[in-house]
Parts: C-alpha cells; sequence; structure tokens
C-alpha cells in the first residue's frame, strides 16, 4: 500500500524565510499556492489599499507633537480630497491658496531646518514612526544648536510640496516625513526626503533620500543617525542631493589589517 501524497508540497527554501518578509518558498498545492499562503497574499494586498486610502489624524499628531514640545501648523495641497491627489500628483506637489497665504504671512526669522510631516500614500506610516524619529533626531540636532520652525502637518502632500513650504518658512533647509508607496509587506513604511536652500521647482536630483524607516526596516536611531550625518554635511557644504553622498557606513576592513574594502578604494 502506498503513501498518499501530502496535500500541500514545502519548499526546501523554507528556512531561508526567516532572513526576510519576502514572499518566498510558500510552497505549493497540485500547481498552485496553498491556501494559507494565498489568504495572507490577500491580507497584505488589502492592508496596502487601506493604507493609501486611509486619512491622518491631524489633531492626534497635533497633539502628540504638542506634547513633545514641538509647535505645529496644519497645511492642505492643492489636491481638495484623497481621490483628485491619487489621481492629480501635481496637485499634491504645491499648497492650495489658504495654505500658501497663511505660511507668508507668519513672516518667520530664518531658521536651520523646517520639518514637514506629510500623509503621503501611507498616512499610518508617519502616524506610527514620525515623533520617534523626531526624538531620535531632536537629540542629535540640540548640541549641535539648530534652530527649527515650526513642524508643518501635511495632507494630500507629496515630497515636493516640502520645498515650497520651506521656502515660505524662512528655512535653509527641509526635512520631509511621508508616507511610503506601501509594499505587500511593508504597509507602514515611511521616508525622509532633505532639501538644502528649498524653493519650488527643485527636483529630485536636489534631494536626498531615506526609505524604509519603520520598526521592522531601518530603525529610527539608525535613520536619525543617516540624517544628522546629513543635515551637518549639507549646513557645511551649502547643498544636498546627487552631490552629497551618504558616507555613514564605515569602509569594511578585510583581514584584521586595516585595509580598505577594494570596491570603495578610490
Amino acid at each position: 500500500m502506498t503513501t498518499p501524497k501530502p496535500p500541500v508540497h514545502t519548499n526546501p527554501w523554507q528556512d531561508l524565510r526567516q532572513f526576510t518578509q519576502a514572499r518566498i518558498a510558500l510552497g505549493r498545492a497540485g500547481v498552485s499556492l496553498p491556501t494559507g499562503a494565498q489568504l495572507a497574499f490577500q491580507l497584505a494586498h488589502a492592508r496596502a489599499r487601506d493604507a493609501v486610502h486611509q486619512t491622518l489624524d491631524v489633531i492626534a499628531m497635533a497633539e502628540a507633537l504638542q506634547q513633545a514640545g514641538y509647535q505645529s501648523l496644519h497645511v492642505n495641497s492643492a489636491a481638495i480630497d484623497r481621490n483628485t491627489y491619487l489621481q492629480r500628483p501635481d496637485l499634491g506637489r504645491r499648497l492650495n491658496e489658504e495654505a500658501r497665504q497663511h505660511l507668508r504671512q507668519l513672516s518667520l526669522p530664518p531658521t536651520d531646518l523646517a520639518i514637514v510631516i506629510a500623509d503621503g500614500l501611507s498616512a499610518p506610516a508617519v502616524a506610527q514612526n514620525a515623533l520617534p524619529l523626531l526624538s531620535s533626531l531632536q537629540a542629535r540636532l540640540t548640541p549641535d544648536n539648530w534652530s527649527l520652525a515650526p513642524i508643518i502637518i501635511a495632507t494630500q502632500a507629496r515630497v515636493a510640496l516640502g520645498d515650497e513650504t520651506g521656502a515660505l518658512l524662512n528655512a535653509r533647509s527641509v526635512l520631509v516625513l511621508i508616507g511610503e508607496r506601501p509594499g505587500l509587506s511593508s504597509p507602514d513604511s515611511m521616508g525622509a526626503y532633505l532639501s538644502w536652500a528649498p524653493q519650488p521647482g527643485l527636483t529630485d536630483a536636489a534631494r536626498n533620500c531615506i526609505s524604509n524607516i519603520r520598526p521592522d526596516g531601518l530603525s529610527y536611531e539608525q535613520a536619525a543617525y543617516k540624517l544628522h550625518y546629513l543635515l551637518t554635511e549639507a549646513r557645511k557644504r551649502g547643498l544636498t542631493g546627487v552631490a552629497l553622498k551618504d558616507e555613514t557606513d564605515a569602509p569594511v576592513k578585510l583581514g584584521g589589517k586595516g585595509t580598505n574594502n577594494f570596491l570603495l578604494e578610490k
């Protein structure tokens, strides 16, 4: 009597799943995915869709910032609602007229840094990650005497909205913390975009980006360390973007002899 084959065939790579959230070694049932893997995929897809459409609780964010000792202001982009925001990326890149006039009337003195917390494509990402990152970053900025503009909470916002905002706040640099496009294993990923001398019309080439800031990705301490380095170098050199490289990772030493990795040598 032959032993019946199991309904689900495991994958020999299954042990590797402990090292990644990627969908590998899912096994198979016949020529298809097992039911459990298919249901997990559908759940991850639903969470990603929910993250895109969820709105940011501005009041809760403002109260949390106030408790942490930050003054904040709320602005909205030229996109009047979420559907418009998703269909018209260009409107999310600029402030609406009311916000523009309000920031202009503040007539703030020059500051070193303006910080924009933007909902982007995942409001839950900034709701979860923005304040812990700010706490870690503030601890590094305070000894260097960085002056900060009021924190801006921006809704229906894209990255480029930070450049117009920073210019109106009379800030020498702007840091945009924004919800990134959700992945199927990362609906809570936040990005940080840094621009020196912000002004409308800057391109991505003028910005530095640190991505995947979240508990299961780049930690708050690591992200704050990298941002502090980039901010320090930006202030020293008066630039950001392709001309400013993240050199926070030390050269790899080989054989205990203090020799740099040949891939990193000039």
